[in-house]
């Protein structure tokens, strides 16, 4: 098994080497495209690694590096969070980079953006299996860094210095705030190895700690208030491989988030409420914001923010059954949080990988120039679909299998011995009840009007005729698609996997209690609820079968068949110009309102040029009524993002200031930097030992 670990690192060296080398003499390999396959091929050897590791838990799986580091021997050792965690994140991995495979060649990719791939894969991997905190913090660096490179990679995009910056800063401060913590914690253990960190006692330094780390991998995975920087991040990435980013990298903070709670045991109660709370209003504000974006790489990179706040939703639970200790509670918790984080990890790569072979044949992301267009698109338009219905939360999906675990976790409050660990979990639950109901909305917008929205024949004949992804994009996106609907007709299957990867931070025992039979489940706790998403599979499509009988049975009689056609209905007034059919704009327009207090919409009326018969259309939510003049009274709609408004926005006069009295200093003589090195160091120092 350790072959296969040496293996996975080489080929994922390979291809960045490849990526960066590899001349025109090898052009029938098709460069574009091989560096890409052979991170596909890196990725299925650590799945592979993970998913034996799983199945044989006697196996011992390390890779030494011994004490060359020279904090202490470090090596790569897999036990059964590592392997639920690699099993999860390379199986999607190896789909996602086979759908950039497809990508690469018909899309002038810019040249070094699969060996930053490489790069952010090689990151995740070492993350997921460090077992030093020296070896797991470079680790983070190297993902930041590559983060960063991807973020920027695409040039055209008059955003995308920006983009990078941001994603560099909110990186930088997340290593910041992880090195501080591991510091924190190697002071009191001794040492740097993790396990070591697991006998820190509870005390002022423990909380402290747990505190930075949460901080760390909380920025990694979008919590507001810290999520500014993803839906940046994302949209600027080519748009290839954001589904690495989004669907497979993203998976570090969330094992980050699980490693603390197996190493340093309970948190601080506080932490436990606050995290709950805000990662519910995180899955607010994020859906929210997804609902009303005009282009579809957004709507996706804010639905990550969603996700992100549904995943540590289930985690907040699971503190909160740790600090009580109940274990059932902890047990429905860390099950619903990994289902979500699986369910996530399939369906946000099936999204952003239809969505960038949408983008490369539009030539835009533009929801109003791509309606309809996954029609000339099946496969990719299939992989959209499957995806917008699985982050719906939808049956048979496994989007719905998760979300119904989450909310049944949530609905345990009345068990919980003090008020406000129970109010808590209310008020997180109506937040999680609410943005369940927007997520159908956000994504019927997607579905509707991207996939099955039809297309004009003005722009039809504007348009290229394509190949729909290639072949290995194909299969990248089979893969997925079947992955995800069939985790969801084997749930029992999957929950026992996740029983035995999660059985170092709760029994196997006590997760085994999911299953109530076979094939029936129910939220760990008896008699409250059960949910059988296999038998959803079978009568679901009988369902189907019933109502298509009824209607072909009525349609002997030539009324249930017949189709009427009429002139559609555009509005009671004059005047009114656009296409016969909801526009996205206008689709989204009544979730601008009805969330006004929390996007603070702004609406403005203005007067336009008139339409002329035969010119272009109006723009979406333009043209309400023509005026006296002749001129037409235009209506537009927008919204702001409130944390970036009156959070940073303020901060950054001062920090300009702090910026203009630090190049005082820059003095360009080499002893005042020792000097300034030194005086740091001792105050690093200082603070380490006051608080051990």
């Amino acid at each position: 098994m350790t072959a296969l670990i040496i293996a996975g690192l080489l080929l994922f060296a390979a291809a960045a080497l490849i990526d960066t080398l590899v001349g025109p003499a090898f052009k029938r390999l098709r460069p574009a495209q091989l560096p890409y396959l052979v991170c596909a091929a890196g990725s299925a050897c650590l799945a592979a690694t993970g998913a034996r590791a799983l199945v044989d838990p006697g196996v011992s799986v390390r890779l030494s590096f011994g004490a060359w580091l020279g904090f202490g021997t470090s090596s790569l050792a897999v036990d059964q969070l590592t392997a639920l965690f690699w099993l999860l994140t390379f199986g999607v991995a190896t789909a996602a980079c086979l759908t950039a495979a497809g990508w690469a060649p018909r899309r002038a990719a810019q040249k070094g953006t699969a060996a930053c791939t490489a790069l952010v894969l090689a990151a995740v991997a070492v993350v997921q299996g460090a077992d030093n905190a020296f070896l797991f913090l470079l680790a983070w660096e190297a993902l930041t860094a590559g983060f960063y490179l991807l973020a920027g990679a695409d040039r055209t995009r008059p955003d995308s210095v920006a983009a990078s910056v941001t994603t560099f800063v909110f990186g930088k401060v997340s290593g910041a705030a992880l090195l501080f913590g591991l510091l924190l914690l190697a002071s009191r253990s001794g040492g740097f190895s993790l396990a070591g960190f697991a006998h820190v006692p509870p005390g002022l330094l423990h909380g402290t700690a747990w505190t930075l780390l949460v901080v760390a991998f909380a920025i990694k995975v979008g919590l507001v208030p810290v999520q500014v920087w993803m839906p940046r991040g994302y949209a600027a990435a080519p748009a290839g491989v954001r589904a690495v980013m989004a669907g497979v990298a993203v998976n570090a903070g969330f094992y980050g988030l699980w490693r603390t709670l197996g190493l340093l045991g309970p948190p601080p109660t506080w932490l436990a409420l606050t995290l709950l709370l805000v990662a519910a209003v995180t899955a607010l504000l994020g859906i929210a914001h997804a609902a009303v974006q005009g282009r579809l790489e957004r709507v996706i990179a804010y639905s990550s923010v969603e996700n992100a706040g549904l995943i540590c939703t289930g985690y907040g639970v699971a503190l909160v059954g740790a600090r009580l200790d109940e274990p059932r509670l902890m047990a429905v918790g860390l099950l619903a949080a990994t289902l979500q984080a699986a369910a996530h990890a399939i369906a946000k790569t099936l999204l952003f990988a239809g969505a960038a072979c949408l983008e490369s044949v539009a030539g835009t992301g533009d929801l109003e120039q791509l309606r309809g267009m996954a029609r000339r698109l099946p496969w990719a338009g299939t992989g959209l679909a499957i995806g917008a219905i699985t982050l719906a939360g939808l049956p048979p999906t496994a989007g719905f299998v998760s979300e119904w675990f989450l909310l049944e976790s949530l609905l345990q409050q009345f068990r919980l011995p003090h008020l406000p660990y129970a109010l808590a979990l209310a008020g997180a639950g109506a937040l999680i009840a609410l943005t369940a109901g927007f997520a159908s909305v956000t994504f019927v917008r997607v579905v509707g009007m991207t996939v099955l929205g039809p297309r004009t024949e003005e722009r039809l004949a504007r348009e290229p005729r394509h190949l729909d992804l290639g072949g290995t994009g194909r299969a990248g996106m089979l893969l997925l698609a079947v992955g995800g609907l069939a985790m969801a007709a084997l749930t029992p299957l999957e929950l026992r996997v996740l029983a035995r990867g999660l059985s170092g931070l709760v029994p196997a025992a006590v997760s085994g209690g999911a299953l109530k039979s076979a094939w029936v489940t129910q939220p760990v706790y008896g008699d409250f609820s059960i949910l059988s998403a296999s038998w959803l599979w079978v009568t679901m499509p009988l369902l189907g079968a019933a109502v298509v009988v009824v209607l072909l049975i009525g349609a002997s009689r030539g009324q249930a068949l017949r189709v009427r056609r009429v002139p559609a209905w555009r509005s009671a007034s004059g005047g009114v110009h656009g296409d016969d059919q909801y526009t996205p704009f206008g689709y989204a327009n009544p979730t601008r309102r009805i969330l006004g207090a929390i996007l603070l919409t702004r609406t403005r009326t203005a007067l336009l040029a008139p339409h002329s018969p035969g010119g272009p259309e109006p723009s979406p939510g333009a043209g309400v009524r023509p005026a006296a003049t002749g001129a037409v009274l235009g209506y537009s709609s927008d919204v702001m993002e409130v944390v970036e408004t009156y959070v940073y926005r303020p901060l950054v006069r001062p920090l300009r200031g702090l910026v203009t009295v630090a190049k005082r200093l820059q003095s360009g003589r080499l002893d005042a930097y020792l000097a300034y090195m030194l005086i740091t160091l001792v105050a690093v120092l200082a603070l380490v030992t006051a608080l051990a």
